[in-house]
């Protein structure tokens, strides 16, 4: 983020635990696979290589990412100076991870090495922080097909994963999934609705969300975009994770408490104003926190709340 620094343990969007859980599937334990594409080694071909990127400068920056003890590799602090350099918030812009994608940083969670820093580099024809800067625009999620996306989503949970641990806290994946599918991608009631249930479930089962379920949540928002999509939700016949079961039962409670109805009187007639969900509403300065009593009648000055 411009003008701040990090210590060298912080994380950008948030910290791993050590321990790790299992997924609960009904059936199988997994049923898609998947693999993360490896760069090729950057070859020595003097200071300007095959690319046209003169590599001296290209290996000079990325050294002013690494830390003394570790030259070839830049951790979570490198990444953050770079982020500083270009102008980006490390903990909410999307296009950071969408360059380390592209730059081929798989080899390990939370760092980019050298060689993939360089074979990067060589690919997107970058040598300075200005090339970076340029590149910036194109990094949208938005120019990305559902395949690629598919593929950058993927990423993006192996890239926060700590060391070889296999599983991410959730509070760490409602700010990834915030992060990463803002914009369109999926419905904003989907994504909030299953933020909400995460942020909320005291099933300790959910605390750790694994890589099927990560995904899992993304293929379900494209099969089931909305609730009228959602009737046809067969918890029985269906072959999701039971992360997402579960969730379903989450929305059918939630559509059941957002049969409000508020009646606004007004001088020269009625007006009828639905909500789908719980929030607290504002109207003419006038706000009514809405909690859920099962039938209850709440008047401030003309306007009054129904909850049914």
């Amino acid at each position: 983020m411009p003008g701040k620094k990090r210590k060298a343990d912080t994380k950008m969007w948030g910290s791993a635990s050590p321990s790790s859980s299992s997924s609960r599937r009904k059936g199988s334990s997994s049923r898609r696979g998947g693999g993360s594409s490896s760069s090729s080694a950057y070859g020595s071909v003097g200071a300007s290589g095959a690319s046209g990127i003169n590599e001296g400068k290209a290996e000079k920056l990325f050294a002013e990412l690494c830390e003394d003890d570790n030259p070839d590799a830049a951790s979570m602090e490198g990444i953050c100076k770079l982020c500083e350099q270009l102008d980006i918030d490390a903990l909410e812009d999307v296009r950071v991870l969408v360059l380390l994608w592209k730059l081929g940083a798989n080899k390990k969670p939370a760092e980019i090495q050298k060689e993939e820093w360089m074979a990067g580099c060589h690919k997107l024809k970058l040598d300075s922080v200005d090339k970076f800067k340029k590149l910036l625009p194109s990094l949208d999620t938005g120019f990305m097909d559902r395949e690629e996306f598919g593929d950058f989503y993927k990423f993006c949970f192996q890239f926060n994963r700590a060391g070889t641990h296999k599983t991410l806290e959730k509070d760490l994946v409602v700010a990834l999934l915030r992060m990463v599918l803002i914009g369109g991608r999926i419905t904003s009631g989907r994504l909030d609705t299953f933020c909400e249930f995460l942020e909320s479930t005291t099933d300790t089962s959910y605390s750790k969300i694994t890589l099927d379920q990560w995904r899992s949540f993304l293929d379900f928002s494209y099969e089931y975009p909305d609730a009228k999509a959602l009737e046809g939700y067969d918890e029985g016949m269906s072959a999701w994770p039971v992360l997402i079961d579960e969730y379903v039962e989450f929305m059918e409670k939630l559509g059941k408490k957002s049969e409000i109805m508020i009646f606004l009187l007004l001088t020269g007639g009625d007006r009828t104003i639905f909500i789908d969900r719980e929030r607290t509403f504002s109207l003419g300065g006038i706000i009514l926190e809405m909690n859920n009593p099962p039938l209850s009648l709440f008047r401030e000055g003309t306007m009054f709340a129904l909850y049914v």
